[in-house]
Protein backbone atom coordinates (compact mmCIF):
# COMPACT_ATOMS: atom_id res chain seq x y z
CA UNK A 1 0.00 0.00 0.00
CA UNK A 2 2.67 2.35 0.86
CA UNK A 3 4.66 1.46 -2.37
CA UNK A 4 1.59 2.08 -4.33
CA UNK A 5 0.83 5.86 -3.14
CA UNK A 6 5.13 6.75 -3.15
CA UNK A 7 4.30 5.74 -6.91
CA UNK A 8 1.14 7.81 -7.50
CA UNK A 9 3.17 10.62 -5.85
CA UNK A 10 6.34 10.40 -7.68
CA UNK A 11 3.60 9.95 -11.02
CA UNK A 12 1.77 13.40 -10.20
CA UNK A 13 5.39 14.89 -9.30
CA UNK A 14 7.48 14.22 -12.64
CA UNK A 15 3.78 15.06 -14.23
CA UNK A 16 3.71 18.56 -13.25
CA UNK A 17 7.56 19.28 -13.80
CA UNK A 18 6.99 20.11 -17.85
CA UNK A 19 4.36 22.94 -17.20
CA UNK A 20 6.15 24.65 -14.60
CA UNK A 21 9.15 24.57 -17.20
CA UNK A 22 7.06 25.47 -19.35
CA UNK A 23 5.80 28.36 -17.37
CA UNK A 24 9.17 29.54 -16.86
CA UNK A 25 9.77 29.14 -20.52
CA UNK A 26 7.47 32.41 -21.64
CA UNK A 27 9.54 35.24 -19.23
CA UNK A 28 12.38 35.55 -21.92
CA UNK A 29 15.11 37.25 -20.13
CA UNK A 30 16.08 38.72 -24.19
CA UNK A 31 12.19 39.95 -24.38
CA UNK A 32 12.24 41.26 -20.90
CA UNK A 33 15.67 43.74 -21.78
CA UNK A 34 13.71 44.74 -25.21
CA UNK A 35 11.21 45.94 -23.45
CA UNK A 36 13.03 47.37 -20.93
CA UNK A 37 14.95 49.40 -23.75
CA UNK A 38 11.69 50.19 -25.23
CA UNK A 39 10.39 51.70 -22.20
CA UNK A 40 13.82 53.91 -21.72
CA UNK A 41 13.69 55.19 -25.19
CA UNK A 42 10.05 55.93 -24.61
CA UNK A 43 11.07 57.74 -21.61
CA UNK A 44 13.62 59.64 -23.84
CA UNK A 45 11.30 60.49 -26.21
CA UNK A 46 9.28 61.75 -23.94
CA UNK A 47 11.82 64.03 -22.52
CA UNK A 48 13.30 64.96 -25.46
CA UNK A 49 9.22 66.31 -26.24
CA UNK A 50 9.29 67.90 -22.71
CA UNK A 51 12.75 70.04 -23.57
CA UNK A 52 11.14 70.77 -26.86
CA UNK A 53 7.89 72.19 -25.49
CA UNK A 54 10.36 74.29 -22.90
CA UNK A 55 12.21 75.86 -25.96
CA UNK A 56 9.51 76.64 -28.01
CA UNK A 57 8.13 78.26 -24.52
CA UNK A 58 11.34 79.85 -24.14
CA UNK A 59 11.15 81.39 -27.59
CA UNK A 60 7.71 82.27 -27.33
CA UNK A 61 8.73 84.70 -23.81
CA UNK A 62 11.72 85.56 -25.83
CA UNK A 63 9.40 86.78 -29.34
CA UNK A 64 7.02 88.88 -26.44
CA UNK A 65 9.90 90.65 -25.00
CA UNK A 66 11.05 91.42 -28.60
CA UNK A 67 7.91 92.62 -28.91
CA UNK A 68 7.76 94.94 -26.36
CA UNK A 69 7.68 98.54 -26.79
CA UNK A 70 9.71 100.89 -25.05
CA UNK A 71 8.13 102.91 -22.26
CA UNK A 72 9.78 106.26 -22.83
CA UNK A 73 9.83 109.25 -25.35
CA UNK A 74 12.43 112.14 -25.61
CA UNK A 75 10.70 112.99 -28.91
CA UNK A 76 8.54 115.71 -27.27
CA UNK A 77 12.05 117.20 -24.99
CA UNK A 78 13.92 117.00 -28.71
CA UNK A 79 10.86 118.98 -30.12
CA UNK A 80 10.74 121.32 -28.08
CA UNK A 81 13.97 122.33 -28.32
CA UNK A 82 13.96 122.75 -31.54
CA UNK A 83 11.03 124.59 -31.32
CA UNK A 84 12.60 127.05 -29.04
CA UNK A 85 15.20 128.05 -31.52
CA UNK A 86 12.89 128.44 -35.08
CA UNK A 87 11.05 130.93 -32.84
CA UNK A 88 13.84 133.19 -31.97
CA UNK A 89 14.73 133.25 -35.70
CA UNK A 90 11.11 133.95 -36.90
CA UNK A 91 11.10 136.57 -34.20
CA UNK A 92 14.12 138.09 -35.67
CA UNK A 93 13.88 141.46 -36.67
CA UNK A 94 15.27 143.47 -39.91
CA UNK A 95 15.51 141.33 -43.36
CA UNK A 96 12.93 138.59 -43.30
CA UNK A 97 14.14 135.02 -43.82
CA UNK A 98 11.57 134.81 -46.28
CA UNK A 99 13.35 134.57 -49.79
CA UNK A 100 11.13 136.85 -51.43
CA UNK A 101 10.42 139.88 -49.51
CA UNK A 102 14.19 139.62 -48.02
CA UNK A 103 15.11 140.50 -52.14
CA UNK A 104 12.72 143.34 -51.73
CA UNK A 105 14.18 144.86 -48.66
CA UNK A 106 17.50 143.94 -50.14
CA UNK A 107 17.19 145.85 -52.72
CA UNK A 108 15.83 148.89 -51.49
CA UNK A 109 18.36 149.00 -48.60
CA UNK A 110 21.17 147.51 -50.54
CA UNK A 111 21.19 149.72 -53.96
CA UNK A 112 23.49 148.95 -56.41
CA UNK A 113 23.90 152.61 -56.89
CA UNK A 114 22.28 155.67 -55.26
CA UNK A 115 20.13 157.45 -57.22
CA UNK A 116 20.43 161.01 -57.54
CA UNK A 117 17.18 162.30 -56.58
CA UNK A 118 17.66 160.50 -53.21
CA UNK A 119 18.38 163.27 -50.88
CA UNK A 120 21.15 163.26 -48.20
CA UNK A 121 18.64 163.36 -45.57
CA UNK A 122 16.62 159.78 -46.96
CA UNK A 123 20.45 158.18 -47.22
CA UNK A 124 21.08 159.51 -43.80
CA UNK A 125 17.67 157.28 -42.89
CA UNK A 126 18.74 154.19 -44.85
CA UNK A 127 22.20 153.93 -43.55
CA UNK A 128 20.53 154.08 -39.82
CA UNK A 129 17.95 151.33 -41.00
CA UNK A 130 21.09 149.27 -42.87
CA UNK A 131 23.28 149.47 -39.41
CA UNK A 132 20.39 148.78 -37.09
CA UNK A 133 19.56 145.32 -39.54
CA UNK A 134 22.94 144.62 -39.07
CA UNK A 135 22.37 144.99 -35.07
CA UNK A 136 19.11 143.34 -35.12
CA UNK A 137 21.39 139.94 -36.83
CA UNK A 138 23.79 140.18 -34.66
CA UNK A 139 21.55 140.08 -31.85
CA UNK A 140 19.40 137.39 -33.26
CA UNK A 141 22.69 135.19 -33.90
CA UNK A 142 23.46 135.78 -30.18
CA UNK A 143 20.05 134.74 -28.73
CA UNK A 144 20.20 131.26 -30.44
CA UNK A 145 23.81 130.46 -29.29
CA UNK A 146 22.29 131.67 -25.78
CA UNK A 147 19.38 128.83 -26.68
CA UNK A 148 22.28 126.35 -27.68
CA UNK A 149 24.27 126.84 -24.34
CA UNK A 150 20.42 125.95 -22.33
CA UNK A 151 19.92 122.87 -24.53
CA UNK A 152 23.21 121.63 -23.66
CA UNK A 153 21.85 120.82 -19.86
CA UNK A 154 18.32 119.37 -21.29
CA UNK A 155 20.35 117.28 -23.94
CA UNK A 156 22.46 115.65 -21.23
CA UNK A 157 19.52 114.81 -19.30
CA UNK A 158 18.00 113.07 -22.64
CA UNK A 159 21.23 110.96 -23.65
CA UNK A 160 21.80 109.98 -20.01
CA UNK A 161 18.09 108.78 -19.72
CA UNK A 162 18.24 106.80 -23.66
CA UNK A 163 21.11 105.20 -22.75
CA UNK A 164 20.05 103.92 -19.84
CA UNK A 165 16.93 102.80 -21.58
CA UNK A 166 19.38 101.34 -24.06
CA UNK A 167 21.48 99.51 -22.02
CA UNK A 168 18.27 98.00 -19.98
CA UNK A 169 16.18 97.17 -23.12
CA UNK A 170 14.26 93.23 -22.54
CA UNK A 171 14.18 93.08 -26.43
CA UNK A 172 15.03 94.33 -30.05
CA UNK A 173 12.02 96.72 -30.18
CA UNK A 174 12.93 98.39 -27.12
CA UNK A 175 16.56 98.57 -28.20
CA UNK A 176 15.94 99.75 -31.67
CA UNK A 177 13.06 102.48 -30.39
CA UNK A 178 15.77 103.92 -27.92
CA UNK A 179 18.54 103.73 -30.81
CA UNK A 180 16.11 105.85 -33.08
CA UNK A 181 15.40 108.74 -30.10
CA UNK A 182 19.33 109.04 -29.79
CA UNK A 183 19.63 109.49 -33.62
CA UNK A 184 16.41 111.89 -33.26
CA UNK A 185 18.69 113.89 -30.77
CA UNK A 186 21.52 113.78 -32.59
CA UNK A 187 19.90 115.30 -35.68
CA UNK A 188 18.27 117.71 -33.71
CA UNK A 189 21.98 118.88 -32.25
CA UNK A 190 22.47 119.24 -36.26
CA UNK A 191 19.48 121.37 -36.92
CA UNK A 192 20.03 123.42 -34.41
CA UNK A 193 24.25 123.72 -35.85
CA UNK A 194 22.69 124.43 -38.37
CA UNK A 195 20.42 127.26 -37.30
CA UNK A 196 23.30 128.99 -35.48
CA UNK A 197 25.20 129.04 -38.51
CA UNK A 198 22.45 130.45 -40.37
CA UNK A 199 22.20 133.01 -38.23
CA UNK A 200 25.89 133.71 -37.76
CA UNK A 201 26.00 133.92 -41.80
CA UNK A 202 23.34 136.46 -41.90
CA UNK A 203 24.88 138.78 -39.35
CA UNK A 204 28.06 138.21 -41.41
CA UNK A 205 26.73 139.00 -44.43
CA UNK A 206 24.36 141.96 -43.94
CA UNK A 207 27.28 143.47 -42.22
CA UNK A 208 29.58 143.08 -45.59
CA UNK A 209 26.45 144.60 -47.72
CA UNK A 210 26.47 147.52 -45.21
CA UNK A 211 30.23 148.34 -45.68
CA UNK A 212 29.52 148.21 -49.45
CA UNK A 213 26.38 150.43 -48.58
CA UNK A 214 28.55 153.20 -46.78
CA UNK A 215 31.32 153.18 -49.58
CA UNK A 216 28.53 153.79 -51.95
CA UNK A 217 27.75 156.03 -49.60
CA UNK A 218 30.39 158.00 -49.68
CA UNK A 219 30.99 157.81 -53.20
CA UNK A 220 27.40 159.23 -54.39
CA UNK A 221 27.99 162.27 -51.48
CA UNK A 222 31.35 163.17 -53.47
CA UNK A 223 30.42 163.00 -56.53
CA UNK A 224 27.49 165.39 -54.83
CA UNK A 225 30.11 167.55 -53.71
CA UNK A 226 32.14 167.61 -56.37
CA UNK A 227 29.15 169.14 -58.82
CA UNK A 228 28.60 166.23 -60.43
CA UNK A 229 25.09 165.67 -59.70
CA UNK A 230 23.05 168.03 -57.16
CA UNK A 231 24.92 170.68 -56.30
CA UNK A 232 26.06 170.93 -53.26
CA UNK A 233 24.33 173.19 -50.73
CA UNK A 234 26.31 174.61 -47.78
CA UNK A 235 24.86 173.88 -44.22
CA UNK A 236 25.84 174.65 -40.43
CA UNK A 237 26.71 171.48 -38.83
CA UNK A 238 26.52 171.90 -34.94
CA UNK A 239 28.63 168.88 -33.46
CA UNK A 240 27.47 169.01 -30.24
CA UNK A 241 23.49 169.60 -30.27
CA UNK A 242 21.88 170.60 -27.22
Amino acid sequence: MKKTLLAVATAALMSALPAAHAQWVVIDPTNLAQNLMTAANTLEQINNQIKQLQNQAQSLTNQAKNLTGLDFSALNELRAALSATNRLIQQAQGLAFNVQQMETQFQQMYPESFSATVSSEQMVLDARKRWTNSLDALRTATKVQSQAVQNFASDESTLKDLVNHSQSAVGALQATQATNQLLALQARQSIQAQQLQITQDRAAALEQARQIAVQERAREVRRRFTGAGTPYTPATVNFYSE
